[in-house]
């Protein structure tokens, strides 16, 4: 089972991702792709660790080759936090030569699945602004619009999160 949860930035994606993840079979893990590179970073990181405590998530932290990880069990539920950061950390690993993220990001979704019975992943809704940005942001948006569209074909849900309240885009609801 694939899960995919998107919605705006602080829209309550990570908390119901947590009460789905929780719900499903275990080993319970958490895939934390955010890199530490900033205070912002490391008090968001701090509050997602708060969030989670407790509630028995194995945390994996993986900034990049998601594509390549092999879990400690196979079977189980992932929640993959987030494809936002991935996609990021992805296509700027060489700053100044960035790489097509797509095929890597997706990649990466599929070795996850392959390895497990539900897969829980959260993103970001990108590219519904219209925001004069940089080329460098507006390659950024594309990729992970294109990301985002292919992990939704492949998903058996989609949920898109508003205040906290999910909303079934694809699948049944829960």
């Amino acid at each position: 089972m694939l899960i995919l949860l998107t919605g705006g930035s602080a829209c309550g994606k990570s908390s119901y991702g947590e009460t789905l993840a929780v719900q499903g079979p275990k080993p319970l893990y958490y895939i934390a792709a955010m890199e530490p590179y900033d205070e912002e970073c490391l008090q968001k990181i701090a509050r997602h660790r708060a969030l989670r405590a407790n509630k028995g998530f194995e945390t994996v932290e993986r900034y990049t080759g998601v594509d390549t990880l092999k879990l400690p069990e196979t079977g189980g539920t992932v929640l993959l936090e987030c494809l936002c950061n991935l996609t990021a950390n992805e296509m700027y690993i060489q700053p100044d030569a960035p790489v097509d993220p797509v095929q890597k990001v997706v990649a990466g979704v599929e070795n996850l699945m392959g390895q497990t019975d539900t897969l829980i992943v959260i993103t970001n809704d990108v590219g519904s602004d219209d925001e004069a940005y940089s080329e460098q942001t507006r390659a950024y948006i594309r990729a992970l619009g294109e990301i985002n569209a292919r992990v939704a074909a492949m998903a058996d849900r989609v949920y898109e999160l508003v205040a906290g309240i999910p909303i079934c885009l694809k699948g049944e609801t829960v």
